[in-house]
């Protein structure tokens, strides 16, 4: 009688080798898109705010910038897109630097025009696992300048920063923009419905009116 063994030790390795792909490409799968985008916000204020502890936020995945309720600037090398959005907060995102070996993290600096000199805004230090960043609250009417620079482990300098340049429409022209927007269509039904109102009266209720009159100019004429 043959031996089942050697069919037997088969079936083991297969199933221990199908068991061990799926968990090897788990944890792979995860480090390409990690859950949290770790960051540290320098500044006075920010110090304040948040004691310097380290932070973590949600990445914003699949967001895209809709031509109503945002506004798309780029850099000049395109690898940094700020999305102003309708309520005033803006959205930075940026692409996988190149090369990847020995990233760090990034770098975000901040700056807007005064009237007569440029004020720096709170630096923000993110993981290298980040690809978004966002602002919650942008002046009105100013000018910023944001630049990220990627950071890599020494002995590699860090590249030059990308860097994008926007203005913030201010709060009460966003007011009146959505405002109008919300009753032009009511707006443009109300005319529509006053001229359909006037060519009723012109032609129902003055015409009878005025036909006495011009037979009665036309009499003395016939006479």
């Amino acid at each position: 009688m043959p031996s089942l063994l050697p069919p037997f030790l088969a079936l083991l390795c297969f199933g221990a080798t199908a068991l061990r792909a799926p968990l090897a490409a788990g944890p792979v799968g995860r480090a390409e898109e990690p859950p949290w985008c770790p960051y540290k916000v320098g500044g006075e204020a920010a110090a304040a705010a948040t004691g310097g502890r380290l932070c973590f936020r949600p990445p914003a995945r699949g967001f895209q910038c809709a031509a109503r309720a945002c506004r798309a600037h780029r850099s000049p090398g395109g690898a940094l897109v700020a999305n102003v959005l309708a309520n005033g907060s803006v959205l930075l995102q940026w692409g996988p630097p190149r090369p990847a070996a020995g990233l760090r993290g990034f770098a975000l600096n901040c700056s807007w025009d005064g009237t007569y000199t440029r004020f720096p805004c709170d630096s923000v230090e993110l993981g290298a696992a980040c690809r978004d960043y966002l602002l919650p609250e942008a002046h009105g009417s100013v000018r910023y300048r944001l630049c990220l620079q990627p950071r890599y482990a020494p002995p590699r300098p860090a590249p030059p920063a990308q860097c994008v340049e926007f203005r913030v429409e201010p709060a009460a022209m966003r007011e009146i923009v959505v405002a109008m927007t919300a009753v032009g269509g009511s707006i443009c039904v109300m005319l529509v419905f006053i001229c359909l109102l006037v060519a009723y009266i012109t032609e129902n209720l003055m015409s009878p009116a005025l036909a006495p009159a011009a037979a009665a100019a036309a009499a003395p004429r016939r006479a």
